[in-house]
């Protein structure tokens, strides 16, 4: 009877070391709040678009694997448009195939919370994905320009791939654009000619952080390339997200 009294303080003692151990590891867990467009139009085309999948997905796979909490946000809530030419086979990487069969973030990306519930005090960092679809509601979204310069005056990372760092377009920082001065890339004005929408777009992102002041810069078309100045990172195209990423992990971790 002793013996079987000594295994169930053992066990007893194992399960509640084991559950307090969980709790401090999820306390001391990342967590980066992703931004998503709720738009669905390609300007006046008639055309779709919305977020582009890999621009998402690695991202969002590279900092899940790595310990990081993701929550998904958008400016209406709900499920964001997915732009259907990023979910063409065409243009499939390891990343879009393992979203395309995860049903768990498929679940999750039905519910993104709307933006204007957010706040910048429960994350650690924030990640906008590009894809068409911001220039069009999250490059005018007050609650988006807001949110952006409460993680920056908070000394927290801000993040932007492809075409999302058009959404810093209106974000100042006591009265002078966030970007002035600062090392900056996106979708280049030759990418845009390139996917024949330069006529399209509501404007040319290299065009306006440049405008701003940005000391914007550039790697080949369709190439990774990312650069970094303080809090800012930011990528040029969708084979950028990963390297996007991968630098703001390593800020997450200092």
């Amino acid at each position: 009877m002793k013996k079987i009294a000594l295994l169930s303080i053992i066990a007893f003692a194992v399960t509640n070391i084991s559950a307090v151990a969980q709790k401090s590891n999820k306390k001391g867990m990342k967590k980066v709040l992703f931004v998503v467009t709720s738009n669905d139009k390609l300007g006046n085309t008639g055309e779709k678009t919305g977020f582009w999948s890999e621009e998402f997905a690695a991202p969002y796979y590279e900092l899940l694997d790595q310990g990081v909490e993701i929550t998904i946000a958008s400016p209406l809530g709900g499920q964001p448009p997915i732009d259907p030419k990023s979910a063409d086979p065409s243009s499939a990487t390891e990343d879009t195939r393992r979203f395309d069969a995860d049903k768990v973030l498929q679940e999750k990306l039905k519910n993104t919370l709307k933006l204007s519930t957010v706040n910048q005090k429960d994350y650690d960092a924030v990640f906008y994905p590009g894809g068409h679809g911001p220039l069009w509601d999250l490059v005018q979204d007050k609650n988006s320009i807001s949110l952006i310069e409460s993680f920056y005056t908070h000394n927290k990372p801000i993040a932007f791939v492809c075409h999302a760092p058009a959404v810093l377009k209106n974000v100042k920082i006591n009265g002078e654009y966030l970007v002035k001065g600062k090392k900056v890339t996106g979708f280049t004005n030759d990418e845009e000619e390139a996917v024949g929408l330069t006529k399209v777009v509501p404007f040319l992102l290299e065009d306006a952080l440049s405008s701003n002041g940005g000391i914007f810069s550039k790697g080949p078309n369709w190439q990774p390339y990312a650069v970094e100045d303080g809090l800012l990172i930011t990528g040029q195209n969708p084979a950028s997200s990963k390297l996007v990423a991968g630098k703001l992990l390593q800020k997450l971790n200092k």
